[in-house]
């Protein structure tokens, strides 16, 4: 073969790749980094609830015991509103991406910007949600323990060359390894990680998310043990298989309610986002208002019932309602609705923490009342609580994050009870069924989406929600009116800028042109420069649309805005935008 032959084959960048070994290694690193840093983040916790709520100095985070009751009195009202002051000024200083559950800003890291994350974005997320939960802010870690765990990785990328597939495979790594460390649950973290962060998944990239969840998982044992999260009565469903049909065929309406409970909490968090920023031009403001509403709530039920409740992560709560210690129905639903309530005031107006713990926390407690109210409606029928409760805290989680075998596995793996896995996959099947309906993004994508950014949900291809007509088409063009186009067009010399050519006629666009075309060859017939088979496509269009429009026959592209005159003209896209933007792509995909 000849060397201008050898030109001719298009470069596949392969030597660019990291061997399979390399990869694994760097996984394993990730991992230790991220169950160190699970760790450090749980002991950072400890040590700002230690100082907000008691004056004093802690670390050990113990998230399974009620907040015992706290010297300041009343004032516990301010707890809040001081680590609102605290967490806006880290936020506002350091790394505006560290607001939020975290996991939206992974997301767009990953198909926006090829894996990159700051790393000043470790220290600020777990600054910053140490002090939203160790003040009684009410989220949960793992969202912040997502995104440190994927700085980690993209951290660990940052020593070495490679391609923005292979960066974003060790993100991703990371990502499962922080959940693996902090619930002790390998398995979830993989199948998180799989389900919204890989773009490709393939055995090598399950082989090298596996590595770092595995590595992670050890060490995180080391710092809270090997038992599951959630300790509970053994569930014995279908010893009486009848009882266990009754109650399997009542998780079909308790899953249709829990996707309904799945989409008000989704929305509840942006409509407070909303009325908050609507009413506040001040970020301060706008968080310490939001929390001291927050602390009135938790001092009022310490004031009532004797426990804060709804403050942190709630996993005391959880337990309480999973041992059978809360029963009163009423008293669930109340739990319900204020959680849900402290939540959207906590992360919509400005909070660093996740929606993993607050999900389970409105699961456990509806699930609960559902079955309490369904043994009053239907006495004869044996219905066990914690079957609902454990299904309504994998239902909620599936539904409000799309992550539906991630929900299933790391309940299991939180509780150790597999005798209620059928209910579990009832309720979050159709959980995630009606959220869908009703909310079409996850309680992740919606942020993104309010920004104007599409994420996959699953695995989708990338392509198809990450681009449309606008970030695609070229501006490059120029406005030429039809009886002046050969004329332009001999005219033109090879270093115009001016690619493409709108032609005009009768003061509407008539066809495309642009520089391929052989120019010369048709000084006396304009029409043979003219494609006059195009789209007329607005900007938001799209990817999936838009390649589906072209099967038409059409193969050319003119973008307008909101009308149809020449000068709302946008750009135009042509198969040479078209094979630029696969290639784009192509580089997160195996």
């Amino acid at each position: 073969m000849s060397d201008p032959d050898k030109e001719r084959y298009a470069s596949t960048d392969e030597r660019e790749l990291l061997p399979a070994w390399d990869m694994f290694i760097m996984a394993l690193i990730v991992g230790v980094l991220a169950g160190v840093g699970s760790i450090l983040f749980q002991g950072t916790i400890a040590f700002a609830g230690s100082l907000l709520f008691y004056g004093e100095f802690g670390f050990h985070f113990e998230p399974d015991d009620h907040l015992a009751l706290s010297p300041w009195g009343w004032g516990v009202i301010f707890v809040p509103v001081v680590g609102a002051a605290i967490v806006t000024w880290i936020t506002n200083t350091l790394s505006p991406e560290s607001r939020g559950s975290g996991v939206p800003e992974v997301m767009h890291a990953i198909y926006y910007h090829g894996g990159r994350i700051r790393p000043v974005t470790v220290v600020a997320k777990a600054l910053a949600s140490a002090v939203s939960i160790g003040s009684g802010g009410s989220v949960g870690r793992e969202g912040p323990i997502i995104q440190i765990g994927s700085s980690f990785g993209a951290l660990t990328a940052g020593f070495r060359a490679m391609p923005a597939r292979q960066r974003i495979v060790l993100v991703g790594a990371g990502a499962a390894a922080g959940i693996a460390a902090t619930f002790n649950a390998p398995l979830g973290g993989l199948a998180f990680a799989v389900e919204l962060l890989l773009v490709s998944v393939s055995a090598l990239n399950i082989a090298v998310v596996a590595s770092a969840t595995v590595t992670a998982t050890f060490i995180g044992r080391l710092y809270s043990g090997i038992g599951p999260t959630f300790e509970i009565p053994a569930v014995d469903l279908f010893s009486d298989h009848l009882i266990g049909t009754y109650q399997l065929l009542l998780c079909v309406p308790f899953g249709l309610l829990t996707g309904l409970a799945a989409a008000v909490f989704v929305r509840s968090i942006y409509w407070m986002e909303d009325r908050f920023n609507g009413l506040f031009d001040n970020d301060y403001l706008c968080h310490m208002s939001a929390m001291l509403v927050v602390g009135l709530m938790i001092y009022g039920f310490l004031v009532y019932t004797g426990e804060y409740y709804v403050a942190g992560v709630g996993y005391a709560t959880i337990l309480d309602v999973l041992r059978g210690v809360l029963k009163d129905p009423l008293f669930l639903l109340l739990l319900f609705a204020a959680k849900i309530l402290a939540t959207a005031l906590t992360l919509g107006t400005g909070a660093s923490g996740g929606v993993f713990s607050p999900s389970l926390f409105l699961g456990a407690t509806l699930g609960a009342a559902w079955a309490q109210l369904a043994g009053v409606v239907l006495p004869g029928i044996e219905v066990d609580p914690i079957v609902f409760a454990v299904a309504g805290m994998a239902g909620m989680v599936g539904a409000t994050t799309s992550a539906v075998v991630t929900a299933i596995a790391m309940i299991f793996e939180q509780t150790l009870d597999y005798s209620a896995i059928l209910p579990i996959i009832i309720t979050v099947a159709l959980a995630y069924v009606v959220r869908v309906r009703l909310v079409s993004e996850s309680i992740y994508t919606l942020k993104l989406a309010r920004r104007g950014r599409g994420v996959p949900q699953g695995l989708q291809a990338a392509m198809s929600v990450t681009l449309d007509a606008r970030s695609v088409m070229s501006r490059n063009f120029e406005i030429v009116e039809y009886a002046d186009l050969t004329e332009w067009c001999r005219t033109r010399p090879a270093e115009h800028e001016a690619r493409y050519a709108v032609v005009v006629r009768d003061g509407e666009i008539h066809g495309l042109a642009h520089e391929d075309r052989p120019w010369l060859l048709a000084d006396h017939d304009p029409e043979q420069l003219v494609w006059t088979d195009f789209l007329l496509v607005p900007p938001r269009m799209r990817w999936s649309v838009l390649m589906r429009a072209l099967r038409s026959g059409s193969s050319e592209i003119v973008i307008v805005g909101h009308s149809l005159a020449i000068e709302d003209l946008k750009g135009v896209i042509t198969a040479r935008e078209i094979a630029r933007a696969a290639r784009d792509n192509a580089d997160l995909m195996e």
